[in-house]
């Protein structure tokens, strides 16, 4: 199976899709000129795809593929049936990565990268392809470690980083879907009401509802809020310092990390 052309045909159709959704009922309307926020968002995009395929490439899923063909980690010690295995194999993943969130927020040179994502004003489907390049190398560094931990099945590790690269665009959508649908959905998974509070202008608001897939770890963690306190249509989105959004285009976004104090604890 061809790792890069199945995550990409998985990408295509959502991106379509929630495009769609947000153009025919959107959340709540758009602060800031789209066109100026997608040069940006996008431009990231290209060079996050080119910076990873040009150094590390599909580092996670080869890491799958080293660990399955040498027997290495802990789940090839495990006799467990394989549904269970790769149920084991999603949770475990959603956990590190929900862990690997709070510390770009908790770490101050994690957060110098982090805080590019945060930086935008409006927040669409487009805000969750916005990364700086080296968190997506550093966080592919740590899949790929966590992957070799675990002997991961490649399989698995596939769909996570299918189902991880589809949930970012999700939850970061502008769609309103019915009050019903979003209470039943975030019983298990993250949903986009969910998720605009963690882009509040308000940092322990920003510091809350962490999760990237499921959404029990911010209620284990207890990080879990319902709602923004200003609630959805009032509340402001971004950084207290970033609020000119004419400086926000991509040769910025790539020099953000290294400009201004890290974030004080």
């Amino acid at each position: 199976m061809n790792e890069a052309f199945f995550r990409l045909g998985i990408f295509l159709i959502l991106f379509a899709l929630l495009g769609l959704a947000e153009t025919f009922f959107p959340r709540r309307p758009l602060q800031v000129d789209k066109t100026r926020r997608w040069q940006g968002n996008l431009g990231l995009l290209v060079v996050d795809v080119l910076a990873q395929r040009l150094t590390l490439g599909a580092i996670v899923f080869s890491a799958a593929v080293l660990a399955h063909n040498k027997h290495w980690g802990l789940l090839h010690s495990i006799d467990l049936p394989a549904p269970i295995t790769a149920i084991l194999t999603l949770l475990i993943l959603d956990a590190a990565i929900y862990l690997q969130h709070v510390a770009t927020h908790r770490v101050p040179l994690f957060w110098r990268f982090h805080r590019v994502h945060h930086a935008d004003l409006d927040v669409d489907l487009t805000t969750g392809l916005r990364f700086h390049p080296i968190e997506i190398l550093l966080s592919a560094f740590y899949k790929a470690a966590i992957v070799l931990a675990l002997g991961a099945d490649p399989l698995v590790v596939l769909i996570y980083e299918a189902l991880l690269s589809a949930f970012s665009l999700f939850t970061h959508s502008n769609v309103a879907l019915p009050p019903t649908w979003d209470r039943f959905l975030r019983f298990v998974v993250c949903t986009p009401d969910m998720h605009r509070r963690h882009h509040s202008i308000v940092r322990d608001e920003t510091d809350s509802n962490y999760g990237n897939i499921l959404s029990f770890w911010d209620k284990l963690g207890r990080s879990y809020f319902e709602a923004p306190r200003l609630g959805h249509d009032a509340v402001v989105l971004g950084l207290a310092e970033e609020r000119e959004a004419a400086r926000l285009h991509l040769g910025r976004l790539l020099l953000m990390p290294f400009t201004g104090a890290s974030r004080p604890r």
